[in-house]
């Protein structure tokens, strides 16, 4: 995300909204301000807090974009009138070129907001960004008890990781992802932090060479682990292996991550004891 932010503010900085076009039902998660009151507003910037973009407007307005797992961001050099399906909001601007943000599959999760000066909107509930002292200092001192990928996904205990880079960091790190903070010393700990940094600084390089939008329905080759069961460990070469839940699987290494514990792949089995 901020790899895409980068770009989007090079592309749309300095432009104007000449219109906004609502096309979910329930994409838009605000009432008011609401579309109209982005007519004739500049874009001054565009950033990222967490997983969301954040598009400031003149006036103090700002829009912010959260694309969930599979919500895709399209640049259209020239603004089309056709309305995709999983369409949510296309914004057009004064150049006739316009920005589509759209969402692949069923599950609806990707949304936007408009927020007036002052407001933080979903933003207030956001734990500190993923590198950084803060993020350092909270996972050296905290007793969560939870299993780590729970935890890292947990944008409230630390914003900007999700469930791909949580895989990829805690196989850089060796550490299970059904451990807990509370069990971890405090060099288990350093090296998680470390490993975090190492992976978001790594995939932000990479990203980096993407140029326009996020559009492709798939987006995950770039993982080292995450969405790789029954490849090669890329640290021990062991084959990687997943426990699947409802909605996301977590891939690890059975060498390399939990002493030689194997857990089963929850749709077809319990765990192996």
């Amino acid at each position: 995300m901020q790899a895409l932010a980068e770009r989007l503010d090079a592309a749309l900085v300095g432009r104007s909204v000449a219109r906004c076009d609502p096309l979910g039902f329930a994409g838009l998660k605000t009432v008011v301000p609401g579309p109209r009151d982005l007519l004739g507003r500049r874009i001054e910037r565009v950033g990222r807090r967490g997983k969301y973009l954040v598009v400031s407007l003149a006036g103090g307005l700002r829009m912010l974009v959260h694309l969930a797992q599979a919500g895709r961001l399209d640049l259209e050099p020239e603004a089309k009138s056709t309305r995709p399906r999983g369409a949510i909001v296309r914004l057009v601007l004064d150049d006739g070129s316009a920005v589509l943000v759209r969402e692949h599959g069923t599950e609806r999760s990707a949304g936007w907001w408009i927020l007036g000066a002052g407001d933080d909107g979903p933003l207030a509930l956001l734990g500190p960004e993923a590198v950084g002292d803060d993020f350092a200092s909270l996972v050296l001192t905290s007793d969560d008890n939870r299993h780590l990928h729970t935890v890292l996904r947990d944008q409230r205990f630390a914003s900007g990781i999700g469930r791909g880079y949580a895989d990829d960091a805690l196989n850089r790190a060796g550490l299970s992802p059904f451990a807990s903070l509370r069990s971890l010393s405090v060099e288990d700990r350093r090296r998680l932090v470390a490993a975090i940094e190492e992976t978001l600084q790594g995939a932000l390089e990479e990203e980096r060479t993407r140029t326009g939008g996020l559009s492709a329905a798939r987006l995950g080759e770039r993982f080292a682990v995450h969405n790789r069961a029954g490849e090669p460990c890329p640290r021990c070469g062991d084959r990687l292996l997943r426990v699947s839940y409802a909605s996301h699987e977590v891939v690890y290494c059975k060498t390399c991550q939990t002493h030689g514990r194997v857990y089963a792949d929850r749709r077809l089995s319990r765990l192996v004891r």
